[in-house]
């Protein structure tokens, strides 16, 4: 499988106007050589190159991992002392002649500890942005990566439910929270959550991406819940939304109305429609029930190694969805001073429509 992707990146460096590409520890790392590497003051990074033997600069302590590697590499390892470190780089640059070509870049991964020691062993080469081509790689999803990802939503799901009955008026927030993550690793979750849990209530889940605070539960609060699992390093992002206690008549219904955009989102995604109808769907309805105003960021995102890449769920994205993409469908109403409503799922485009991964239910429940 990994052989595989190497090959499929050698193909798409043929036909970019690319020479190589750099990675550091991380999704994209993981997803070419089916390892992971720590990222550490300690860099990193393999070079690949059509045609030739990928390069791997490491610390000497991470030799062991080059003989797991699923295909050949050139290693270039280097001790402790960092004046040395520069050698290492400037091998395997050399190696792969390509000092004075274009070395493709990961933008939102590659650090500038990596970059300075990349540079200094080709310093005459361009270093553009690789995003198109290594987003690529990872946009589709097989079936076993699909597998993973809804192993993850029902590890996720589970441990809400879970926790659902130590939901009680008085409890903090942060209380919650530590709870909820308590019950993903019992429920099987990997030791890396793809996020720390966002749980907010009253006036704190007006914010989308409030952090769980000291505040308590209230009667009258809508308590919303993002959270997710992550099983063989693919992810799910949720979310649900609650009443605890009695909540006025204003959060039933705009409960209710995030509920049917979420439904619409859902249903509005399929092989060859652009992403843009899928938030346009969710939007739609927001608006026609006069909350337009209130739904303050697109309808969702990608998701799979990360808990965001490609490909995005916003209005002006005419991206085409294809078989093997997966995304959110999130859309929110954010009364500010007051409450807020959140309802996400996760779904994945198949020949046909999509398969929706998460059913938690999503009716306006009521906890403590």
């Amino acid at each position: 499988m990994t052989l595989a992707r190497l090959k499929d990146l050698a193909a798409s460096l043929l036909t970019s106007k690319l020479d190589a590409v750099i990675l550091n520890p991380g999704p994209t790392l993981t997803h070419l050589t089916g390892l992971r590497f720590h990222l550490m003051e300690r860099p990193v990074v393999l070079f690949v190159a059509p045609g030739k033997d990928p390069a791997l600069v490491l610390p000497e302590l991470e030799l062991p991992k080059v003989d797991l590697f699923p295909y050949k590499v050139q290693a270039f390892a280097y001790g402790e002392n960092p004046s040395e470190w520069d050698n290492a780089f400037r091998n395997a640059a050399q190696a792969l002649g390509l000092d004075g070509k274009r070395i493709g870049v990961e933008p939102r991964q590659l650090r500038l500890l990596e970059f300075r020691y990349v540079k200094a062993g080709a310093p005459e080469a361009e270093y553009p942005d690789a995003s198109d081509v290594l987003s690529a790689l990872r946009l589709k999803k097989d079936k076993a990566e699909v597998d993973a990802m809804r192993r993850a939503v029902r590890i996720a799901q589970d441990s809400l439910e879970a926790t659902i009955p130590s939901i009680k008026i008085g409890m903090t927030e942060r209380e919650l929270s530590s709870e909820l993550v308590i019950q993903l690793f019992r429920h099987g979750s990997d030791s890396e959550l793809p996020f720390a849990p966002i749980v907010s209530a009253g006036p704190n889940s007006a914010n989308p991406h409030a952090s769980p605070t000291d505040r308590k539960l209230q009667t009258g609060d809508l308590l919303v819940v993002d959270w997710g699992a992550a099983h063989d390093g693919y992810i799910s992002d949720l979310t649900r939304t609650f009443a605890v206690g009695e909540v006025d008549d204003e959060c039933k219904k705009i409960h209710k109305i995030v509920q049917e955009a979420n439904a619409a989102g859902r249903a509005a995604g399929g092989p060859g429609v652009p992403c843009a109808n899928v938030d346009k769907a969710t939007r739609d309805v927001i608006e026609t029930s006069g909350y337009g105003k209130y739904f303050t960021h697109r309808t969702g995102h990608g998701i799979g190694m990360e808990g965001h890449e490609e490909p995005y769920m916003r209005g002006d994205n005419m991206q085409l969805l294809e078989p093997g993409m997966a995304y959110t469908v999130e859309p929110g109403i954010y009364l500010t001073n007051s409450n807020g409503v959140r309802i996400e799922d996760n779904v994945v485009v198949t020949e046909s429509g999509v398969d929706v991964l998460s059913d938690m239910p999503r009716e306006i429940r009521v906890v403590g």
